[in-house]
């Protein structure tokens, strides 16, 4: 990718605008405003000069060869993580070169999709204060949708984990179809470590890149001797579901009471807030998902069956009542007819 001038007079409309123009894949893009800053990358929104397509631009600042060819994998996951429920990469392009000393630095570029709705996060900040609940059928819809996502990554060769599942990291299309975005965490889901050291690496780099109240219990004091698996994901669905019916994981409030949140992920309870509108069923789907020991997890292939037998059971509990609605229509109308008659 190429800076064509960071100080370009753009038309944007009628008028002529001072903006920052790039090319990607031999494609000129306008930058016009920021989206979005976070502690290795910024997101701008981008247009496409010709088409006028919206983009979201991801730049990712590389301190050292080790952060660019992390930066690199991202762009790589991107490519090999084909599914309606993970975000694609329409391109990619790097700039500059890293020295092991860190004087110079180089950005890694992806081309995403813009959604102009958000994500899932912002979606639930926003229903929070007047307690807008989502339906069971959508929440039931929305996080089957993630899984299937999940699943894909679980289920590829060899099998990768996000390690990252949050409501922050959940795209939403207009119709609250759900992107998985983020792949910057993403990495082989089986790990076998066998040393203080090994142990000492996952662990850090789950307390860079996993956020805390998403974070599985085994990644938060990494024994010298163990094995983990995909199934770190599968505790951070059940925190993300509960926030998709909560507005909160189990473990913001002790967060921000600065308690400790390893404690209280390792103590393994999970509580439901008084008068919620969800069934028995999606809270016991819950807490099978929030299971303190990695051994007592499913699987994400359970996951997305049990979810689809919710779901099912739901329609058929809708068609029934509408079947008993129409029963009971009809007898009336008979009874109707038939004091005419008399």
């Amino acid at each position: 990718m190429n800076t064509v001038g960071l100080a370009s007079l753009v038309r944007m409309g009628n008028c002529l605008c001072l903006k920052e123009i790039v090319n990607i894949n031999g494609r000129t893009y306008c930058v016009r405003e920021s989206l979005g800053e976070g502690g290795f990358s910024t997101v701008d929104l981008v247009e496409d000069t010709l088409s006028h397509r919206l983009y979201a631009l991801k730049r990712i600042t590389c301190h050292s060869p080790m952060d660019q060819k992390l930066a690199l994998c991202e762009v790589e996951y991107h490519s090999v993580l084909q599914h309606p429920n993970i975000l694609t990469c329409s391109g990619s392009d790097l700039v500059g070169m890293p020295d092991m000393i860190g004087s110079k630095t180089s950005q890694v570029f992806l081309l995403l999709p813009y959604c102009p709705r958000g994500t899932l996060h912002e979606e639930l900040v926003r229903r929070a204060p007047t307690n807008n609940y989502l339906d069971e059928g959508e929440v039931l819809r929305v996080f089957h949708s993630i899984c299937l996502g999940v699943q894909h990554m679980h289920n590829s060769k060899p099998p990768l984990a996000h390690r990252d599942l949050k409501t922050a990291n959940i795209l939403l299309k207009d119709d609250l179809t759900p992107l998985i975005m983020d792949l910057g965490s993403t990495c082989p889901a089986r790990v076998d470590v066998t040393s203080a050291s090994e142990a000492r690496i996952l662990q850090d780099t789950a307390a860079e890149r996993s956020c805390m109240t998403y974070r599985a219990p085994e990644l938060f004091n990494v024994p010298t001797t163990c094995k983990v698996d995909e199934r770190t994901d599968v505790w951070s669905l059940g925190c993300l579901l509960h926030a998709l019916c909560f507005f909160r994981t189990p473990y913001d409030a002790v967060h921000e009471r600065g308690d400790s949140v390893a404690l209280a992920v390792i103590a393994g309870k999970t509580n439901f807030p008084e008068g919620h509108p969800y069934s028995q069923d999606v809270c016991e789907l819950i807490v099978s998902l929030l299971q303190v020991e990695p051994e007592q997890r499913p699987f994400m292939d359970w996951v997305v069956e049990s979810i689809a037998r919710l779901i099912d059971a739901r329609s058929s509990r809708g068609q029934r009542s509408a079947a008993a609605e129409l029963d009971a229509t009809t007898d009336i109308d008979i009874t109707d007819d038939q004091t005419i008659i008399a």
